[in-house]
């Protein structure tokens, strides 16, 4: 029974690892757009 508690403690770890790699230590908000004035050529 050891042995099985040895293994699932490693494949907790590394799932939290793996997790971690993926989405980051932390969640972060993203940042809002600044909306960029571009001058548009007029149609004719």
């Amino acid at each position: 029974m050891d042995y099985i508690e040895k293994v699932l403690e490693k494949l907790k770890e590394l799932a939290r690892k793996l997790i971690e790699a993926l989405l980051g230590p932390e969640a972060e908000a993203e940042p809002e757009l600044i909306p960029i004035p571009v001058n548009e050529p007029r149609r004719r």
